[in-house]
């Protein structure tokens, strides 16, 4: 009689079973008495905030004497004065306007007549503007 592979599934199956349950607790997860907080300490920091304040100073520097004199140059470009606000950083760039004639014609729901005229409309939907140092000539 020929044997079903369901036979040889079923086989490994209980093979597996039999092999979970061989291994105790202990074995697989150790308990001991430290606690996460322990862990956690022991990870990050080996229990001491100490060594992460003393890191941080060392990349901490000490202002040098052309660092003190040339702050206040560096902090005025960013401040706002008369003269930085008259100055404008962000040029419009050019729209062209379109002059467009319309015809004599009759409108509405009653045909009424309207005489030709000439408007003006820009060629852009929106007002573009260049990024700082992009445009330099005037227009």
């Amino acid at each position: 009689m020929r044997r079903n592979w369901t036979d040889s599934l079923a086989l490994l199956a209980m093979a597996l079973v039999l092999g979970g349950c061989a291994t105790s607790k202990e074995e697989l997860l150790p308990h001991d008495h430290t606690t996460m907080l322990d862990i956690w300490n022991a990870e990050t920091g080996r229990g001491t905030t100490r060594q992460l304040l003393d890191a941080r100073q060392a990349l901490r520097r000490p202002l040098s004497e052309a660092d003190v004199h040339a702050a206040p140059d560096v902090q005025a470009r960013y401040t706002r004065t008369a003269q930085n606000e008259i100055y404008r950083q962000f040029h419009r760039l050019p729209n062209p306007d379109l002059l467009m004639y319309v015809f004599p014609h009759l409108a509405g729901s009653d045909p009424v007549p309207v005489p030709g005229y000439t408007t003006l409309f820009p060629l852009y939907q929106r007002v573009q503007y260049a990024l700082p140092g992009e445009r330099v000539e005037d227009y």
